[in-house]
């Protein structure tokens, strides 16, 4: 682990974490720590585990018939694994690859959650408007609020659904590739959002795109083949990575020779 994560400030830690689906392991003991209130991503070429990695946080890979887990995922020092999963993803959201609003208001949509936990509807408003803000789509929403979610452009869409997690205030958000369908002015507004959830939330981020994992991570996991090759504060591991395998995935080459991985932070 870098000397510049403080085990204090953990908001989330996976430890020795392993994930097979009907017996073929495709996550090797991979332990990451994620920081409070920063962002951390997640990178690797396709198939190398990082949708796994994310949908454990959260236990989504309950809902895939013969997976396996096993290790530890701990939540500000609590035991995830062997928690009741509902109330689990009700402290830790998630933003999905494609923007999935409901066939309902834009309002509507941001209270969903609000709504389905009992919270006092005397705050809605004030729900709503923050919540779009921190998503950074208050400003072109804020005279639409009753226009159907399904009226927004794709970006719009994501940034709503980014929106509809953060209402419930969870003390993570996780996020699926969620640029991946967007065009690049709706990608940098993206980013935008994300970066603007800095502080008050915790968020980690899978992406295929680099380039985009430099500009909004604070922290980045690059994991290889289900094995943590290494983890640290993104811009050490862009400048001076201390594994050669790092260096070459990040500089956007052909990974020749990758350690067999300590499945812990580097």
């Amino acid at each position: 682990m870098d000397n510049a994560v403080d085990n204090l400030a953990l908001r989330m830690e996976t430890s020795n974490l392993r994930v097979a689906f009907a017996g073929k392991e495709v996550l090797h003991g991979v332990g990451v720590p994620i920081v409070r209130g920063r962002v951390t991503a997640i990178v690797g070429p396709s198939g190398c585990g990082k949708t796994t990695f994310l949908r454990t946080l959260d236990r989504l890979t309950d809902l895939t018939p013969k997976c396996r887990v096993s290790g530890s995922v701990m939540l500000d020092g609590e035991d995830c694994l062997g928690t009741d999963p509902i109330l689990l993803r009700r402290r830790v959201g998630m933003v999905f690859q494609k923007p999935n609003p409901f066939p309902m208001s834009i309002r509507e949509n941001v209270l969903y959650g609000v709504k389905a936990h009992g919270n006092r509807r005397a705050h809605h408003n004030e729900i709503v408007e923050s919540s779009l803000m921190k998503a950074v789509l208050w400003d072109e929403v804020k005279d639409r609020l009753d226009d159907s979610a399904l009226s927004l452009s794709g970006g719009q869409q994501q940034r709503l659904c980014i929106a509809r997690a953060l209402a419930t205030s969870p003390e993570v958000v996780l996020m699926d590739e969620p640029a991946s369908s967007l065009d690049p002015r709706s990608t940098a507004q993206l980013e935008e959002s994300i970066t603007a959830m800095r502080g008050d939330f915790t968020v980690v981020i899978v992406t295929h795109d680099v380039p985009q994992a430099r500009r909004v991570s604070d922290y980045l996991a690059f994991l290889y083949e289900g094995r943590l090759v290494e983890f640290g504060e993104t811009r050490r591991l862009f400048e001076n990575p201390r594994e050669s395998a790092t260096r070459e995935y990040l500089a956007g080459g052909l990974v020749t020779a990758v350690p067999g991985g300590s499945g812990g932070a580097a």
